[in-house]
């Protein structure tokens, strides 16, 4: 069993490492492998464990626990996120502490009865505000959610000046090592985390550093990688910086079209549609060639878009690869106000525009006007209801009403 890790006096670490893994949740990989990160803190009034580790790490987890404590000691679980990386052995260890008290955001209850499989479970459900105090030790729960699952919550050990911050500030980083200042390089590991886990909820993480900015932070305790010790603040500012929001616009709507095209015909609708965009005061617009753009740009690109047009000739009854991977990316990103919809050229069925559109709504953009089709070359008539149909969707995207489509 790998030594007991002390973080501030009765504070130790109890998580595991998962060196071997470089696949992690399917879409990110992880060259240096993971960790599951948790925490036991001790008192003279008993013993509160934050978190627990994946189910298949659980015999070296519970041996860790025993080497500070016995069971009848662990008065409280605190939760902060119920994925099973976090919540695996969680089952067990109810079963183990048997008068165990165990704290949930207000999200967490349907998840917490489905993992325990059990309606008799002591539990609290708390928020910004409630402090759990046990002997000596004050924990003062604030509320995250969407950080990244609706349920996620961070903690704040007042004395000890430690933030159990959750997923925030993670990284799939393994170094045994474990402290920042120890450890290897992992800045793009931590940036590569939150591109992947927290960009997509950018309102959401600069929510939650409102409440941070009200803790006296000298230790970050996350759920996953290095615990940082040596510059929290480092690592919260390029939090706030990654997820400010971008002044490029000048209060104006920017609208981005992005096609891919064969024989230049859906490129010459994109052109129209372009120009029709800009002649409505207040919008910007923008159009890119996809077979041109990497997926940093094109993120970068999404997220300061109001309006996101994708435009694409159907082959073989598809859409093209690269129209895929722009909408595969959209995962990543913030959709909340975002407007979308799908256009292009055919030359016997059509599929790809309504493709765009249907995936797009899937994604929970708001998508407002029918797919847009021209067969094969469009004629002067068709260009002029390019134009039109650009108008309008800016006019859409500056508050005009319509009726959304089924």
């Amino acid at each position: 069993m790998s030594d007991i890790i002390s973080i501030k006096e009765d504070v130790y670490y109890i998580g595991v490492s998962d060196s071997d893994i470089r696949t992690f949740d399917i879409i990110m990989k992880t060259a240096n492998g993971t960790t599951y990160n948790a925490y036991l803190i001790k008192t003279d009034e008993g013993v509160i464990i934050l978190d627990t580790v994946k189910e298949e790490f659980s015999e070296l987890f519970f041996e860790k626990i025993e080497s500070i404590c016995s069971y009848d000691e662990i008065k409280y679980i605190v939760m902060h996120h119920l994925e099973p990386d976090h919540s695996g052995t969680l089952p067990e260890l109810v079963r183990r502490a048997k008068n165990v008290k165990i704290f949930i955001s207000p999200m967490a209850i349907g998840m917490l009865k489905s993992i325990t499989h059990s309606d008799t479970m002591d539990f609290e459900v708390v928020s910004t505000g409630k402090v759990l105090e046990c002997g000596e030790k004050r924990l003062r729960f604030l509320s995250t959610p969407n950080l990244h699952w609706p349920e996620t919550m961070s903690s704040y050990l007042e004395d000890e000046k430690i933030l159990f911050s959750g997923d925030v500030f993670g990284s799939h980083y393994y170094d045994e090592r474990l402290f920042d200042n120890l450890v290897g390089d992992f800045d793009y590991a931590f940036k590569y985390y939150y591109d992947h886990i927290m960009r997509p909820f950018k309102s959401d993480v600069l929510n939650a550093l409102q409440l941070y900015k009200r803790c006296e932070i000298e230790t970050i305790a996350p759920l996953h990688g290095p615990i940082i010790r040596s510059n929290p603040q480092k690592y919260i500012d390029l939090y706030g910086q990654w997820s400010a929001k971008s002044q490029r616009s000048s209060g104006k709507k920017i609208a981005s079209i992005f096609y891919v095209t064969s024989y230049k015909n859906t490129q010459d609708m994109a052109q129209k549609i372009y120009e029709g965009m800009e002649s409505i005061e207040g919008v910007i617009a923008n159009i890119y060639d996809l077979s041109a753009l990497d997926e940093p740009s094109m993120l970068n690109i999404l997220e300061e878009s109001t309006g996101i047009l994708i435009g694409a000739p159907t082959i073989n009854g598809d859409l093209p690869r690269p129209a895929w991977e722009l909408l595969s990316c959209m995962m990543l990103l913030e959709k909340r106000g975002k407007v979308g919809g799908g256009f292009g050229s055919y030359g016997w069925s059509g599929e790809a525009a309504d493709m765009i559109c249907e995936r797009m709504k899937g994604l929970n953009f708001r998508v407002p006007l029918q797919p847009f089709k021209i067969k094969l070359i469009p004629t002067q008539e068709e260009l002029q209801a390019c134009y039109s149909y650009g108008v309008e969707f800016a006019e859409i995207i500056m508050g005009k009403i319509v009726e959304i489509t089924l």
